[in-house]
C-alpha cells in the first residue's frame, strides 16, 4: 500500500516540484511551491467546483431545514422523510460535498510527507527525464528558509482560512421564534468554528516546515479565487427567485408563529 501511494501521489507530485524549480521558478522554491500549488489546484478544479456548489446549495436550504425541524420536532421518523424529500426536490446531494474532499486528501498527504522528510531526502525518487539538481535550495527570496517553521505564513494561512470560511457562511434572518433555540445555537456554534479553524491552523502551521505552510495558505487563497466564481455564476442566476423566496418563507413562518 505504502509502494502504492509512494507511485501514485509522492513521487509525481515531488517530480512536478522539481521540474518546476528546476524550469520555471529561476530555482526558487517558493515560486516552485506556488506554482505546484496552482497545478494541484486545476487538476481538482472539477472537483472543488462539486464540494463548493455543494455546500452553498446546503447552507441555502438550512432556512428550509429549519423549518422541517420546528413542524416535525415531535416525529423525527417524519423530519426524516421530509428532509430527504426537501433535497429531492431541489437535487442536493447532502454528501457530495465529501467525496471530492475525500479524493483531495491523498495529494494533501503526500505534499505533507514531502516536506516532513524533507524535499533534498528524497531526490532520488526524480524520474530519469527530470534534472536532478542534486540539492534544492530551501531559502526563499534569499530570506525565508522554508525548510523550518515560520509564524507569519502561518499566520496568513489562518487569516485566509478565515476568509474563506466567513464567505461559505450563509447569511439568514436571525430566527426569534420559542421553538428556535436549537437554530440559535447551531448558528452560534457555526460563527464561532469560522473563528476557531483560523486559530488552530495557525497553532499547527507554526510546526509545520515553512514550505508546507505556504502551500496551504496559497491553496487556501486559489480556493477563495474559485468560491468567488462559482458564488458569482450561482447569484447571477439565482438573483431574485430561489434565494429571496426561501428566506420569505423563514419571515412569513415567523409572523405566523406570533400570530
Amino acid at each position: 500500500m505504502a509502494d502504492f501511494f509512494t507511485s501514485i501521489f509522492y513521487q509525481p507530485i515531488l517530480n512536478i516540484l522539481v521540474f518546476l524549480y528546476n524550469n520555471v521558478s529561476f530555482t526558487d522554491i517558493g515560486v516552485a511551491i506556488i506554482l505546484l500549488t496552482l497545478v494541484i489546484k486545476l487538476v481538482l478544479w472539477p472537483l472543488n467546483t462539486s464540494s463548493i456548489k455543494s455546500q452553498k446549495s446546503l447552507q441555502d436550504l438550512q432556512p428550509k431545514l429549519d423549518k422541517l425541524k420546528k413542524k416535525y420536532k415531535d416525529d423525527k421518523v417524519a423530519l426524516s422523510k421530509a428532509t430527504m424529500d426537501l433535497y429531492k426536490q431541489h437535487k442536493v446531494n447532502p454528501f457530495s460535498s465529501c467525496l471530492p474532499l475525500l479524493i483531495q486528501l491523498p495529494f494533501l498527504i503526500a505534499v505533507f510527507r514531502i516536506f516532513r522528510d524533507g524535499v533534498n531526502s528524497n531526490l532520488d525518487l526524480v524520474y530519469s527525464f527530470i534534472a536532478n539538481p542534486g540539492s534544492i535550495d530551501m531559502m526563499s527570496l534569499g530570506i525565508i528558509d522554508l525548510s523550518t517553521p515560520n509564524i507569519y505564513l502561518a499566520v496568513l494561512a489562518g487569516l485566509a482560512q478565515f476568509w474563506q470560511s466567513k464567505m461559505m457562511l450563509a447569511k439568514k434572518p436571525a430566527i426569534k421564534t420559542k421553538g428556535a433555540k436549537d437554530e440559535n445555537m447551531a448558528a452560534i456554534m457555526s460563527k464561532q468554528m469560522m473563528y476557531v479553524m483560523p486559530v488552530i491552523t495557525i497553532v499547527i502551521g507554526m510546526s509545520l516546515p515553512g514550505g508546507l505552510t505556504l502551500y496551504w495558505f496559497v491553496l487556501t487563497l486559489f480556493t477563495v479565487f474559485q468560491q468567488l466564481i462559482i458564488f458569482k455564476k450561482i447569484n447571477n442566476k439565482t438573483k431574485g427567485s430561489d434565494n429571496g423566496i426561501v428566506e420569505g418563507e423563514v419571515v412569513n413562518d415567523q409572523i405566523e408563529e406570533k400570530k
